[in-house]
């Protein structure tokens, strides 16, 4: 699975964070999302909580 975010349309909520610390983390500077690893073995439910819709998974 390939990860991608879009920082402009994230607004912090931080779930993706908590859902899958070694895959996203927050900016210190804005708050919004930061992908640490584009190709993850497990995400959870990372993409279906974020409520801007920032995350999106490929196949």
């Amino acid at each position: 699975m390939k990860l991608e975010v879009d920082r402009e349309r994230c607004v912090g909520a931080g779930m993706c964070v908590l859902t899958a610390p070694g895959v996203f983390e927050q900016d210190e500077e804005d708050g919004r999302v930061r992908l640490l690893d584009p190709e993850p073995a497990e995400i959870g439910d990372a993409v279906q909580l974020c409520p801007a819709a920032a995350i999106t998974a490929n196949a």
